[in-house]
């Protein structure tokens, strides 16, 4: 039987793809372990500040983490997370620091997840998500959520816990849906968010609330920004989303009306697009495809049958 999530296959999902990285949480608590490997002339450690990395390009002409021997790596004890061991057994740390450090040869660059998620290979896309993640997570639940105490860090950065009333707290991911809509004539559902340059259309989206199920969700989420309401919802495919601390749910939804609505806060505009309207609009420039690291243009080539298209130039 074929579902959606098979017909990704030829083409991950941006930050999807086997990162051959082994998180290895059973050695989180292992202090003795943790040092060990700290200690080990393989373990390579990254800086990240404020969501970004160093990252340099080749002689290949590939880009890539720019990493260091652990005992080359900048001091910080307090803010070093353990990400996980590859195949040869090789150690990764991220090194929360302030600022990221400068490079004597000025060929590397600072980089966020956005743009460096589509450059990276696999394993090293897969360590800036975790990474960012956890930096996120750190700088923005420093105290405790029942006391009101400072937290400390444990676990190798995956848990802080209280001092004073014992309780822990754990990294945080909020689900959010992000779905694209079709009708009874194959056309797709797109909208323009508020803040967003004109023509700049995608698929609709936003987060599961308490007490709510991703498919209710889903239904509720497409009525309230365009009115239109929606039966059957399938799922696609998932993806980390550390912007801040979210995992994207992807679906396919088909409506069940046709008459657009816009909320006028969200969403300043959406349109019926079908795919000879939308072939037009993108390669006109009218449209701007949601290329990127998202999950939204996938979802939107699921439906086109083929990769989007570019405009002529």
């Amino acid at each position: 039987m074929t579902t959606w999530t098979d017909r990704t296959a030829d083409r991950p999902i941006s930050l999807t793809a086997p990162s051959g990285i082994d998180r290895a949480a059973h050695h989180r608590l292992d202090e003795a372990w943790l040092a060990a490997a700290w200690s080990h002339p393989t373990t390579r450690a990254f800086v990240v500040s404020g969501g970004q990395v160093l990252i340099d390009e080749t002689a290949d002409g590939t880009t890539e983490l720019v990493m260091t021997p652990s005992f080359e790596a900048p001091l910080t004890e307090a803010h070093r997370y353990f990400l996980g061991t590859d195949d040869d057994g090789v150690s990764y740390f991220a090194l929360q620091k302030d600022a990221l450090p400068g490079r004597i040869d000025q060929s590397a660059r600072p980089a966020g997840l956005r743009e460096a998620g589509l450059l990276l290979s696999p394993r090293d896309a897969g360590l800036m998500v975790h990474a960012v993640a956890l930096e996120n997570w750190q700088r923005l639940h420093r105290f405790c959520s029942r006391c009101g105490e400072r937290t400390v860090i444990a676990a190798a950065g995956h848990i802080r816990r209280c001092p004073a009333c014992g309780a822990e707290h754990y990294p945080r991911t909020d689900p959010a849906v992000i779905m694209a809509v079709t009708d009874d004539e194959d056309r797709i559902l797109l909208g323009r968010q508020v803040h967003w340059p004109e023509g700049r259309f995608s698929t609709l989206a936003g987060f599961v609330e308490p007490g709510e199920s991703i498919e209710q969700s889903v239904r509720r989420e497409v009525f309230e920004e365009a009115g239109i309401t929606v039966g059957e919802v399938e799922y696609v495919a998932s993806q980390p989303w550390p912007f801040p601390s979210s995992l994207m749910l992807g679906f396919m939804a088909r409506a069940t009306s046709h008459e657009i609505n816009v909320d006028g806060e969200e969403i300043h505009e959406a349109r019926w697009f079908s795919r000879e309207d939308l072939r037009t609009a993108f390669e006109s420039g009218e449209v701007m495809p949601p290329y990127g690291i998202s999950i939204a243009a996938r979802l939107i080539e699921l439906w086109y049958g083929k990769p989007l298209p570019r405009r002529e130039t």
